[in-house]
């Protein structure tokens, strides 16, 4: 998975235009929905010929937490050293540059905080029926699916949209200056 949020610079390179907000070459790309996000990562696999995805909701939290049972990745406590949030006013300092702050145990960085990271993963209110293979939880059908989940809080956030187990989501065509997302890639078995 991406040790980073994908970033503005990474973005323009592939998709030609930069939709953010926050300006910044390595700043996480924002203003990004959903759908968006699976056209980059379709391009980019196209383009490499190797498969690229959003993660799923297991695999986020699991990357997230790198290991704690805490309620962020570094403690009970929130750490204004260790995540970019509560940001009311919307300002060019809203979000910072990837990699502004410590990686977690797994060596990944800002797993809280600066933008929310979009999922594969439909909206359920709760865990109740989730999958227990580490698959997305998706419904019957793709089109059942037009609320997807996002993880990770936001620049703009109180410190309890940090914790790594808060879960939020939007309509997957909603685009923000709050969302923007990482990669996986699949490896071959």
């Amino acid at each position: 998975m991406g040790k980073y949020e994908v970033t503005q610079a990474e973005w323009e390179a592939l998709m030609g235009k930069n939709p953010s907000k926050f300006k910044g070459a390595r700043r996480p790309v924002d203003k990004v929905n959903w759908t968006d996000a699976k056209a980059f990562l379709k391009k980019m696999s196209a383009q490499t010929g190797k498969e690229y995805r959003l993660l799923n909701e297991s695999e986020w939290e699991y990357m997230a937490r790198a290991g704690s049972t805490t309620e962020y990745p570094w403690g009970d406590e929130i750490d204004s050293s260790k995540a970019k949030y509560d940001a009311k006013d919307g300002s060019e300092e809203s979000t910072v540059p990837v990699g502004s702050y410590s990686a977690n145990a797994f060596g990944v960085h800002d797993t809280a905080g600066n933008v929310y990271e979009w999922v594969e993963d439909c909206k359920h209110k709760s865990y109740k029926d989730a999958p227990t293979d580490g698959s997305a939880w998706l419904s019957a059908s793709e089109d059942d699916c037009e609320v997807r989940v996002l993880r990770g809080g936001s620049w703009s956030d109180l410190p309890r949209g940090l914790r790594s187990a808060y879960r939020f989501w939007n309509v997957a065509t909603r685009r923000s200056s709050l969302y923007g997302f990482r990669i996986a890639r699949t490896l071959s078995q």
